[in-house]
């Protein structure tokens, strides 16, 4: 299934007509087609100003959206995303002169070149012959046009994502040593079209809590050592140990926001947990509007300097798989537009340690281990059923089975759940977005935990545009704490709520979580501060682990 849908994807992306792509009405199973917003009523949030934008282009409405677009650089002058925009237009005009002194406009804005070749390609295919894009392809002949990534990071291996101009060959090199004079190899991998030109690479046999320097060569070129990067393995698996994680979701890209990935480096995160909506596409039936959502994020210089040294792990919520409180059902392939054609984008742009279901049962679901701290990451939108229809379920059966074998199976000192939307039910009113919507299941999965006698649970959660802490209280057992955090970049809020029961929630300026463990201690403990884009700790709360023992 996996091959089938990227042989359609790449069909579309580099056909000749991918541009006017419109999706047949597949049967759709009862649910209901998700709906892009196809306005430019969102302009006070900028993630949406070019979407917008993007989307009358691919339905060939070119003077409104060059109406607009003027406008908009009226107000916003100089602003790189809307001269691309303008490149892009006019391209698609004929008007290549006229695009291409748009395209320089916006490098001399501060747009990173590599957008130029990254794309999407098939937006760029009217400037291939303009001098401006040629020395930009050029000069990425043998350097990576985003990435390098670094993921699923181990106590003795780590994976490296990269993104390539032409289809070649990748290869890192690692060395303890800054001067390279020892080290390395990966395996080469093949950056292929089929892919949007991405790969995955692996190194194993590595030290544990080691750092390591790596530089990367693409195609024939050298091993870049003028851009080497760093990163460190993880502690032993099972061994205690002190570390911190940043985590959190609601990075709508805002450039003046984008500051935020400098100030998660500057506490240098053994790992970074995104929990869904980490970019925001929307659309879930245009292949350009995902490849182009991903793209912008992945060029900024703040994102790949924080990103090529620290862990990512990640999974995805409504905004990335398909639209606003969407819902995929319990079928594989139905319906066909939401499923299959986001999940293969979503995997080519992140280096995962895996998806538990593989081919033949997609999803972003997965476990890694820090030390003796084990992360179960759980995909909330795949196969979730419709809220307000019986049978309910927001993981569907085969990965609820998965979790509760991880459950039993993981013996670390805490074991932290990550689900993309809230546990608590206080935290969106009577929303059925969030498990308030799946009360039965969540009460089967926390009542499993109970009945099992597992102790050391934490709960992690996005969604809501702020920080909070939340305690569920139980009847039964120990109650569970919640560290929610979700607006990394984005501009849009949601009220605080403290009068809901919250422990703490903080909404303003943008914030993440910063979680220490040390279980290290007579009393292990995990301490979550929130921290604002300013680097601010606002709030604070620690969890012993003798708090989360059954009585």
């Amino acid at each position: 299934m996996q091959h089938f849908c990227l042989a359609v994807l790449t069909t579309l992306i580099l056909a000749p007509g991918a541009l006017a792509q419109v999706i047949p009405d597949y049967d759709l199973g009862g649910a209901s087609r998700p709906k892009p917003d196809m306005s430019f009523r969102k302009e006070n949030q900028y993630k949406r100003v070019h979407q917008s934008s993007l989307r009358f282009i691919l339905r060939g409405e070119l003077d409104k959206t060059e109406e607009f677009l003027n406008q908009y650089l009226v107000r916003h002058p100089d602003d790189a995303e809307t001269l691309y925009m303008l490149g892009i237009l006019h391209g698609q005009r004929g008007n290549l002169s006229t695009a291409e002194a748009f395209m320089a406009r916006a490098l001399t804005a501060g747009l990173p070149d590599g957008r130029l070749v990254a794309g999407p390609r098939a937006m760029m295919k009217p400037l291939l012959n303009s001098r401006l894009l040629k020395q930009v392809t050029e000069k990425y002949a043998t350097l990576p046009v985003h990435g390098p990534l670094v993921g699923s990071v181990t106590d003795s291996s780590a994976a490296f994502w990269v993104r390539t101009q032409p289809e070649t060959e990748v290869q890192i090199l690692l060395s303890e040593a800054r001067n390279f004079n020892r080290g390395r190899k990966t395996q080469t991998a093949r950056a292929k079209a089929a892919e949007d030109f991405t790969v995955v690479t692996k190194a194993t046999g590595l030290q544990a809590n080691t750092e390591y320097f790596y530089a990367v060569r693409i195609g024939d070129g050298p091993f870049n050592f003028n851009d080497r990067q760093k990163f460190r393995t993880l502690s032993p698996k099972g061994q205690a140990s002190k570390f911190v994680i940043a985590f959190g979701g609601g990075a709508g890209y805002v450039p003046e926001n984008e500051r935020m990935w400098n100030t998660i480096g500057s506490f240098d995160p053994h790992a970074i947990l995104l929990l869904g909506d980490n970019v925001y596409i929307d659309d879930p039936e245009s292949v350009v509007m995902q490849q182009y959502t991903y793209q912008r994020r992945q060029s900024r210089p703040e994102w790949r300097q924080l990103t090529a040294r620290s862990p990512v792990f990640t999974i995805w919520d409504d905004h990335d798989f398909s639209t606003n409180d969407s819902w995929g059902g319990a079928d594989i392939n139905v319906p066909f537009w939401k499923k299959e054609w986001a999940f293969p984008i979503f995997r080519q742009n992140w280096a995962n340690p895996g998806y538990a279901g593989g081919d033949a049962q997609p999803g972003c679901w997965y476990t890694f281990s820090i030390g003796d701290v084990d992360f179960i990451m759980l995909d909330c939108r795949y196969y979730r059923t419709n809220p307000r229809v019986e049978p309910r379920s927001m993981l569907g059966d085969v990965q609820k089975t998965w979790l509760k074998k991880q459950l039993l199976a993981t013996s670390g000192t805490f074991k932290v759940i990550c689900s993309s939307v809230p546990w608590d039910f206080r935290t969106k009113g009577d929303s059925r977005d969030t498990w308030n919507g799946y009360k039965q299941e969540h009460e089967e999965i926390l009542g499993f935990i109970e009945q099992q006698k597992i102790e050391g649970v934490l709960l992690m959660s996005a969604d809501r545009h702020r920080s909070d802490a939340w305690k569920i209280e139980r009847e039964n057992g120990y109650g569970f704490y919640e560290f929610n955090s979700s607006r990394l970049t984005n501009q849009h809020i949601h009220a605080t709520m403290e009068k809901a029961g919250a422990i703490f929630s903080y909404n303003d300026p943008q914030s993440f979580g910063l979680v220490t463990f040390d279980t290290t201690l007579d009393d292990p403990q995990v301490t979550y501060d929130v921290v604002n884009i300013d680097g601010e700790k606002p709030h604070s709360l620690t969890v012993r682990r003798s708090e989360l023992a059954l009585p």
